[in-house]
């Protein structure tokens, strides 16, 4: 790990989204120098599903040796930024550096997506970082070694990091822009740069979004602080970067990234935007070490009751028990395209549960789309649900956390198939 030089004792950080994870790792790293940190962040009372808040968050930074000003700040509110702005600069005499951590996800296409998660991505990604930056700039212009660091990835256009998700992909490619155009505008005065991890994170929204068992192809949030850490000790005239987090460790001396992984030796998630990933994401997986993707056998007939589908479903339904039922409460739907093209359902909500061809019983929560022999490769342990949705082999429609549910299924089928 990147040692602690002590450059940022005495400066103040302004950083959004500090209650929790990649901020907070951030937040701390800095701390642990004498920095003072400004945590804006929504979170004041405990939130039943996330960890911390920004006043246990001011503790922690506290007792790693810095000085902390929790603030109570909703990117999207221009009071409520300038309030914790004017806040700083009266506590500590200035703002150094700017963090735009805090970020919005919701990995949907654009007739799944609501309105409402298109404004909030675009409120909190897009103009939450446009605005806090262009509060901070006036204090930042004052500031001896002033930086500004995104937390957005490479402005990459390659047309797979939109078809799934655009709404997010824009939000998030905002972020970038104004890293590209606030690096030449304040070329010479502030350093700006974006940060992204070559990995998979493991944070609260990553627990979310990929489900249990995702931890342990993600590396920590240390290797993020580390790296902006790199970031900060470097003179306002390193600008317009677009960093990759293990790129920059390598060029400070770090050789040895197991320390960053949350299980050591064990295959990575490759990050979204980073053309190492899309199309052969399952390869890459393969590469490094993971199972061999499962070889399907071809169906001796072409009827429901027969093939690798049917044997799925004969084995899904020896495990479906009234306490998944009661545990799950969905229905779910499999549109498999490809050998063994056909309509599956799983109905976890009636009764005692049912799983067989054609349509499901009653509407679907969760729609599946995927290719049969990719269904299959789910199924049987081979091919990790995250994998499948981040690199397009499957869609869904309808209700996410439901279809993350679907992953306890797969556990309790794995010793049976």
């Amino acid at each position: 790990m990147l040692q602690n030089t002590g450059k940022l004792a005495g400066c103040t950080l302004f950083i959004t989204g500090a209650s929790r994870g990649i901020g907070k790792a951030i937040a701390l790293k800095a701390a642990k120098d004498g920095a003072n940190v400004v945590i804006a962040a929504k979170t004041a009372q405990a939130h039943p599903k996330l960890p911390g808040t920004i006043y246990t968050a001011a503790e922690e930074i506290e007792a790693a040796g810095g000085k902390a000003l929790p603030c109570v700040v909703d990117v999207r509110d221009e009071s409520q930024i300038s309030d914790a702005v004017e806040k700083a600069v009266q506590k500590f005499g200035g703002i150094d550096i700017l963090v735009n951590n805090a970020s919005a996800i919701n990995l949907t296409g654009t007739l799944e997506t609501s309105m409402k998660k298109v404004d909030l991505m675009l409120g909190i990604n897009l103009r939450g970082t446009y605005l806090t930056s262009k509060l901070c700039i006036p204090h930042l212009l004052k500031s001896k070694n002033p930086h500004i660091l995104n937390l957005s990835p490479p402005l990459n256009l390659n047309p797979i990091w939109f078809k799934n998700h655009t709404a997010y992909t824009m939000a998030k490619y905002g972020m970038s822009m104004c890293v590209l155009g606030m690096a030449e505008e304040f070329r010479g005065s502030i350093a700006v740069n974006a940060l992204w991890p070559r990995t998979a994170i493991q944070t609260a929204a990553m627990d979310m979004l990929g489900g249990s068992g995702i931890g342990k192809q993600c590396r920590n949030v240390e290797i993020m602080a580390d790296a902006a850490y790199a970031i900060f000790s470097q003179p306002k005239s390193y600008t317009g970067n677009f960093v990759i987090d293990e790129d920059v460790l390598k060029k400070e001396g770090i050789k040895d990234f197991d320390v960053y992984a949350i299980e050591p030796g064990h295959p990575l998630l490759p990050d979204f935007f980073l053309d190492e990933a899309p199309e052969n994401l399952v390869k890459h997986m393969e590469d490094h070490g993971a199972d061999p993707a499962f070889k399907t056998r071809k169906a001796t007939e072409g009827s429901a009751g027969s093939g690798p589908i049917a044997d799925t479903f004969k084995v899904l339904k020896g495990v479906i028990s009234p306490d998944v039922v009661k545990s799950t409460q969905g229905v779910y739907k499999f549109d498999l395209s490809g050998d063994h093209a056909g309509i599956w359902y799983i109905d976890l909500k009636s009764g005692t549960g049912s799983a067989g061809s054609g349509e499901p019983p009653v509407t679907a929560d969760v729609v599946m789309s995927m290719d049969s022999a990719d269904f299959i490769k789910m199924f049987t342990g081979k091919m990790k649900p995250t994998m499948a949705f981040m690199s397009g082999k499957l869609k869904i429609k309808g209700d996410m956390t439901l279809a993350i549910k679907m992953e306890k299924m797969m556990a309790l089928m794995k010793p049976k198939l």
